[in-house]
């Protein structure tokens, strides 16, 4: 069982920054996979960044360059460094982690880009 805490969300403007955390309830060393997903009102929820274990990263279309995830095994927590946010960026973002094919989801936090 794995227990995800998103955290580091909030009202932001246009071009601004954010960093999104996910803190673990345990070791995300054994976790092979970890993935940022948002959800925008009235929209599907979506696939954004992913990290796997080794360390390879891959970005949805419309972040890259903008967007990285990171994880810090030391902390049991995985980031997300969002810049350059624009206002299609508003949306709920979710912490996955699938291990042993079993998905776990944290609560979410809302990041709204707004001027």
């Amino acid at each position: 069982q794995v227990q995800l805490e998103e955290s580091g969300g909030g009202l932001v403007q246009p071009g601004g920054s954010l960093r999104l955390s996910c803190a673990a309830s345990r070791s995300i060393f054994s976790i092979p996979i970890m993935r940022w997903y948002r959800q925008a009102p009235g929209k599907q929820r979506e696939l954004v960044a992913t990290m796997l274990s080794g360390g390879t990263t891959n970005y949805q279309d419309s972040v890259k360059g903008r967007f990285t995830i990171s994880r810090d095994n030391a902390k049991n927590t995985v980031y997300l460094q969002m810049n350059s946010l624009k206002p299609e960026d508003t949306a709920v973002y979710y912490c996955n982690a699938l291990k042993n094919a079993v998905t776990y989801w944290g609560q979410g936090t809302q990041v709204t880009v707004s001027s």
